[in-house]
């Protein structure tokens, strides 16, 4: 499938992410453009986290509630119907882009089903020693990476391109609370489906509270 560099539509989560949204939605706009679509998925945040969406340009970032009970993959599901673009990326609300190749993510998307990049851990404002998860993200590009710590297929949907109309064909697991992009990750490969890492697309993934992912701080 041939792809328009225009053609990306961003899929955000949040739930009171104040304190780095702004950081995720002006690499958003750095890297792939001012009229890049933004999609805010919200989780009835009662933070002033809107008001710092609402600094940006209204006009290409829409805001809209989870419908019902919040999961991960219903929530990105939920914006995977309301993209309009052929390309979809994932970023989280705490993940900070510092490197991206478009063209290469067009030249790739067709062969694989989703393409993620590297994530360098920051923990209050410290680049930490890659340990747990964060040892997966490697210097080298690696097909259908699997994990030895997790015993299964590695997948992270902190900053993660698909595309639009396979997504929806094949969406995430709606009644899982979490590692959805894992279980949906084992399910393309079990059908012969392929995904990409590569280190030539980068972000900063800031530590958080809540954070599920922060074991082995170094």
């Amino acid at each position: 499938m041939k792809y328009s560099m225009d053609k990306v539509s961003v899929i955000i989560r949040n739930k009171n992410e104040a304190e780095h949204i702004g950081l995720a939605i002006q690499s958003v706009l750095d890297h792939l453009g001012p009229k890049t679509e933004i999609l805010i998925i919200d989780d009835n945040s009662t933070d002033d986290s809107l008001e710092v969406v609402a600094l940006f340009d209204r006009s290409n970032i829409k805001v809209t509630k989870i419908n019902g009970r919040y999961s991960p993959g219903k929530s990105l599901n939920q914006g995977a119907q309301l993209a309009s673009n052929d390309i979809i990326l994932i970023l989280s609300a705490h993940s900070q882009i510092t490197k991206l190749d478009l063209e290469y993510i067009k030249q790739n998307l067709g062969n694989h089903k989703a393409i993620f990049g590297k994530q360098i851990p920051i923990y209050r404002g410290k680049k930490i020693t890659p340990r747990y998860i964060w040892s997966h993200f490697i210097d080298n590009e690696t097909k259908n990476m699997f994990s030895g710590i997790e015993n299964r297929q590695f997948l992270h949907n902190a900053f993660c391109f698909y595309d639009r109309k396979f997504l929806l064909e094949h969406p995430f697991n709606e009644k899982l609370i979490g590692k959805e992009d894992r279980h949906w990750a084992i399910d393309m490969v079990q059908n012969g489906y392929n995904y990409l890492y590569t280190p030539q697309m980068k972000a900063n993934h800031y530590w958080t509270n809540n954070g599920a992912t922060w074991k082995g701080l170094g």
